[in-house]
């Protein structure tokens, strides 16, 4: 028979156990409690989360946008593509905006940022639970009602397209995306969707654009002016071309604002370029791009400046140098034109011109210290022309001759258009007219334009069929 002390000790060993097993029990439950749910777990919350966002946060204020041609195509993605921070988002919301003006519910217009770092590591097979999330969400939602989904900087997914595919295919939905522009190029979507994308460019903000981001009146009728209008607008202009069209850039002091346009420049030039492309030779690259935004406007040749870098003891094919200037021009940081000819090799042997997207660009890069309002006012008018659907190259004479811009016109229309900033000089003045009327013989169809700052000076003897228009003028044509 054991004694009372025994007892007592078997009692505590009892006890000790047993609390030490219901310390582990709740220190587990407690390990559960706090521990992170699984990754699909943590991408559905993020992705209610991101929906409900899309459904009860007010839209953002914002600038309208004025696109020309049709942003939607039936059965297609519209796939809106630019240069980065030109404004592709806010027009997401823009059109967003649109449908509930005309009576959609905003359930049906989700909107989903992939850009947010809590959907870190979201492949395309987890897409899927985007429509899980959303009819959960939305259980109550008409599922014969189309829903229209907005996709912001989609290209951080790999495999998105198959996702969008089945979407179109399989959903009643309308699919709008976004995207750093190099990841959206117009052949990568036309190979990624199979034909079922429409694009829709967006630049910096026009002229226009930027006037009624800052309040100020746009004129009933650009041609019909005061004094007291046109020189309004003409310091307008000025204004514009020095600062650019970039919606954050606008109202920013020059110091500011450079460093802003420098540091866009930069995440394209890195982002899109060398990490997209795997560039290893980053100081020619930088090379190239500080020339081509310095020198907006003028002639280049791979040639040339292959020797140059050459010289400077920067090695590098002159094929790297055509890949480089082929990556620049699909981020759409620069802009290049092509001179006018039938046949292939010559333009291919002839240099090209380069221009930077945006015109507030060329004081950022620009070494001489000089104003460059006309190559501001070129790189202006180049991007104008795109925006209204242009295709444009530019015009050599036999003679030595030599035309900005040759505009073609969806619809057949033809137009060599001069530019220069300051006609008040006859020699200059004779010069660009003759160019034009040597360019006319070899395009007789062509309507002949000439764009200049003002009106101050231009001598009224130039050639029939000329027309001189000021840039403040054919820049807000159908403005209203």
């Amino acid at each position: 028979m054991l004694g009372a002390d025994s007892v007592t000790a078997d009692s505590h060993t009892r006890v000790l156990l047993l609390t030490r097993r219901y310390s582990a029990i709740i220190l587990l439950f407690r390990r559960i409690e706090i521990s992170e749910p699984t990754p699909s777990l943590r991408l559905q919350q993020a992705l209610r989360e991101q929906l409900a966002d899309s459904v009860r946060k007010p839209l953002p204020p914002l600038t309208r946008r004025r696109v020309l041609g049709r942003v939607r195509f039936p059965g297609k993605v519209t796939a809106v593509v630019g240069m980065r921070r030109a404004g592709k988002t806010t027009f997401l919301h823009q059109l967003r905006q649109d449908r509930l003006d005309h009576g959609t519910p905003r359930q049906r217009l989700p909107y989903i940022s992939f850009e947010d770092e809590r959907l870190a590591g979201l492949e395309a097979t987890d897409l899927g639970l985007l429509l899980s999330s959303y009819d959960r969400e939305f259980a109550d939602a008409d599922r014969t009602a189309t829903v229209t989904w907005h996709f912001d900087e989609i290209q951080v997914v790999p495999g998105w397209e198959r996702f969008v595919r089945r979407l179109l295919d399989a959903e009643r939905a309308d699919v709008l995306i976004t995207g750093s522009s190099a990841a959206l190029l117009s052949r990568e979507i036309a190979t990624a969707l199979r034909g079922r994308a429409w694009q829709v460019l967006i630049h910096p903000f026009s002229f226009e654009e930027a006037l009624r981001h800052q309040g100020l009146a746009l004129p009933g009728d650009p041609g019909v002016l005061t004094r007291r209008e046109r020189g309004r607008l003409e310091r307008a202009l000025l204004d514009w071309l020095a600062a650019g069209g970039f919606p954050e850039a606008q109202g920013l002091d020059p110091a500011s604002r450079h460093q802003l346009l420098r540091d866009y420049v930069d995440v394209a030039m890195l982002r899109d370029v060398v990490e997209r492309h795997d560039v290893r030779n980053v100081a020619a690259l930088r090379w190239l791009v500080r020339h081509l935004l310095g020198n907006a406007g003028g002639l280049f040749s791979i040639e040339k400046f292959h020797a140059a870098l050459k010289s400077q003891g920067l090695p590098i094919a002159k094929d790297t140098l055509h890949q480089f200037l082929g990556y620049l021009e699909d981020c759409f940081l620069v802009r290049i034109v092509w001179m006018e000819s039938t046949s292939e090799r010559q333009r291919m042997v002839n240099p090209r011109k380069a221009y930077p997207v945006d015109p507030g660009l060329i004081p950022v890069f620009d070494r001489t210290g000089r104003a460059n309002l006309g190559h501001a006012l070129e790189a202006a008018v180049l991007v104008e022309l795109e925006r209204r659907r242009f295709e444009v190259t530019y015009v050599r004479t036999p003679a030595g001759y030599e035309v900005d811009f040759l505009a073609r016109g969806a619809g057949g229309e033809v137009e060599l258009i001069q530019v220069s900033a300051d006609l008040t000089d006859p020699a200059t003045a004779a010069r660009e007219s003759r160019a034009l009327a040597a360019a006319g013989s070899r395009f007789p169809r062509a309507r002949k334009r000439l764009l200049t700052l003002t009106h101050e000076g231009v001598s009224a003897e130039l050639p029939a069929g000329t027309e001189v228009q000021t840039a403040c003028e054919w820049l807000l044509e159908g403005a209203r």
